[in-house]
């Protein structure tokens, strides 16, 4: 079985709807230079990566895409030692203590996440009048390899958009290689020991 992809980077897109020979991330990078400001000259790439994360995921649709499951996706300096960390919340089923019997349930009609299209989405007002709803969450909070990011630039040149993408491409990957098995598992429905 071919392990799903957690994120990707959708370069196609960037392309089509850049403007003046630019991507759309390359654009919105130069546009917002003044927030890489703090991250200049920089010994360690983390600041620097971590901004270049955030403009890359709020673009409109993302730079960066990621799996149905993934709800959010953010890359931040530790507080505790400076190091890089990922923090992604994942949508799941019900723990294995809730389905193993029904009894909690009490015939109240619970339901899980409601899906739309193959997408998961958020209970209408209207679904929520009618049935409880249990939606489960995993929140993974990791370490990110620096080993491959590069360096920060020393101030706001021409460099700057490249070396952002460049630092997405090395968090993309590196995000994608710590939940791509935890997405496949997820997505085969099949408890690990079975």
């Amino acid at each position: 079985m071919v392990e799903p992809r957690a994120f990707w980077l959708d370069e196609h897109f960037d392309r089509e709807h850049g403007t003046g020979g630019r991507g759309r991330y390359e654009a919105e990078v130069l546009r917002r230079t003044d927030e890489f400001a703090d991250t200049w000259g920089d010994i360690a790439p983390v600041a620097f990566a971590a901004t270049a994360w955030r403009i890359a995921t709020e673009l409109s649709p993302g730079y960066v895409r990621w799996h149905r499951r993934i709800v959010s996706a953010t890359c931040a300096p530790s507080p505790w030692d400076g190091s890089l960390t990922g923090a992604v919340t994942v949508i799941s089923r019900w723990p294995a203590e809730l389905t193993w019997t029904r009894q909690w349930q009490r015939d109240r009609g619970w339901r899980d996440w409601p899906q739309l299209f193959g997408q998961y989405t958020t209970p209408t007002e209207r679904d929520l009048t009618r049935s409880p709803h249990l939606r489960a969450l995993l929140q993974v909070d990791a370490p990110v390899p620096l080993g491959d990011l590069p360096p920060a630039p020393d101030g706001p040149d021409d460099a700057v958009a490249a070396t952002a993408r460049r630092a997405v491409v090395v968090l993309t990957r590196e995000l994608n290689d710590l939940l791509g098995p935890m997405i496949g598992q997820l997505e085969a429905g099949v408890p690990a020991d079975s």
